[in-house]
């Protein structure tokens, strides 16, 4: 997390789309690209970043 915000690397849960994902990069400190959690598959953006949730890393 930086600035109380999730940040590369932290593991989110996306509400808008329901799945877990990795921060993969932050553009202009508002555009959240994610990837899945686990097991592959295309990035995406953040539909809200303010309803990305940090997944604690004893529940990854």
């Amino acid at each position: 997390m930086k600035d109380g915000k999730p940040w590369v690397g932290d593991a989110v849960r996306d509400e808008v789309t329901g799945r877990k994902a990795i921060v993969t990069d932050v553009q202009h400190g508002s555009r959240y690209i994610l990837r899945p959690h686990a097991g592959g598959g295309p990035t995406w953006v953040a539909e809200d970043p303010e309803r990305l949730t940090v997944v604690p890393r004893e529940q990854e």
